[in-house]
This record gives structure tokens, C-alpha cells and sequence, in this order.
């Protein structure tokens, strides 16, 4: 098994880029799903969540409010510490499970958007970084969720450095092109992970 480290800072595209790794048959294991994943209504997480910050972050129908809690978040780094130390936990335990589903000699695609910011780069055999000029980001971010620009520049300046993540890299893959340019270097990701496996 190859276990392979994904980020990059919001609105990168790590999402394209593990979906075109899960096509030619990486297993990805997607922290942000096993982050609503863990948040469920009923979950140990959600009742942690609803512990620290109040039942205002839930929905009438009682899953969790993901807009008012990133409000309370975003701009609170305590509030932000302590959402995490409920959160990534249960997301690493939920992640390892996966992991251990994976079939015998699988690249494993961990997608961590805050890989580097919970130290986690160590442990896995590469890591990847989907990189984009912080521009490009804010502008994909606010036509994504329709955010103003303040706020999209904030949540950027939550997460690590572009040059934090940088440091970290193994592999750089530039989203800052069309995606003939994505696809083509992703293609050469794919030829690298698997070179290992063809000479073993």
C-alpha cells in the first residue's frame, strides 16, 4: 500500500484532483466527507459540537448549521481550535478505518485539507500539494459559496501559508491552468505512484 498525502489551500482544487485519482483507481479517502461523516446527527461529534458552542448551531431539523458555526469559527481562532480538537480526531479514526477496507497494494489517497496545519505530513509516503495563486483562490471561492471578498480572504488566512504548504511538498501540482493542463499532471502523478509497485 502506498499512502499518499493530498491538500492544498480552499478552492484549489484538491477535490478535481482526487477525483481524477479515484478514476484511475486510487482509493480516496476524503477527509471533508468523513468530516460531515462524523457530525451526523446522533454522533458523539455532534453533541461535542453542540456542548462547546450551543444548540444555535443547529438546524431545525437538527443536523448541524455548517454555515453559523464557520461564522463562529472562521473569525475565532480559539472557537476554531477547539472545533478541531472535536472534529479531526474522529476523522483520523474514521480515515484509519477506510484505509484498512483498501485492497492489498492500493495507492491510498488521503485528501486533508489541513494536512499541514495538523502536522499530519510526516506519516504519509508523499505528499501532494494542489497550488494556486491566493487570487485565483479567493475569486473561485466567493463564485463558489458566494462569499464577499472579506470573507472569503479571511478563511483563506485561516488555514496555512501557501508557502507553509510549499515546504511540505513532495509533488506540486499547478491549478492555475485549464484542466487539460490538471489532468496531464495528475497523469504524471499516477505514472510515479505506481512505478514502486511495477518493480516490486
Amino acid at each position: 500500500m502506498r499512502r499518499i498525502g493530498l491538500t492544498g489551500g480552499i478552492a484549489s482544487g484538491k477535490s478535481a484532483v482526487a477525483e481524477l485519482l479515484r478514476a484511475k483507481g486510487a482509493v480516496i479517502v476524503d477527509a471533508d466527507v468523513l468530516a460531515r461523516e462524523v457530525v451526523e446527527p446522533g454522533t458523539p461529534g455532534l453533541a461535542a459540537i453542540v456542548d462547546r458552542f450551543g444548540r444555535g448551531v443547529l438546524l431545525p431539523d437538527g443536523r448541524l448549521d455548517r454555515a453559523r458555526l464557520g461564522q463562529l469559527v472562521f473569525s475565532d481562532a480559539d472557537a476554531r481550535a477547539d472545533l478541531n480538537a472535536i472534529v479531526h480526531p474522529a476523522v483520523r479514526r474514521r480515515a484509519a478505518e477506510v484505509e484498512s477496507d483498501a485492497p492489498a497494494g492500493s495507492v491510498v489517497v488521503h485528501a486533508i485539507p489541513l494536512l499541514v496545519e495538523t502536522g499530519q505530513a510526516a506519516s504519509f509516503d508523499l505528499v501532494v500539494v494542489v497550488d494556486v495563486d491566493p487570487t485565483i483562490q479567493v475569486d473561485r471561492l466567493r463564485a463558489r459559496n458566494g462569499l464577499s471578498r472579506a470573507d472569503a480572504e479571511a478563511r483563506l488566512a485561516a488555514q496555512a501559508s501557501r508557502e507553509e504548504r510549499l515546504r511540505a511538498a513532495h509533488v506540486v501540482i499547478d491549478n492555475s491552468g485549464n484542466r487539460d493542463a490538471l489532468e496531464a499532471q495528475v497523469d504524471e502523478l499516477w505514472r510515479r505512484l505506481n512505478r514502486p509497485f511495477r518493480r516490486s
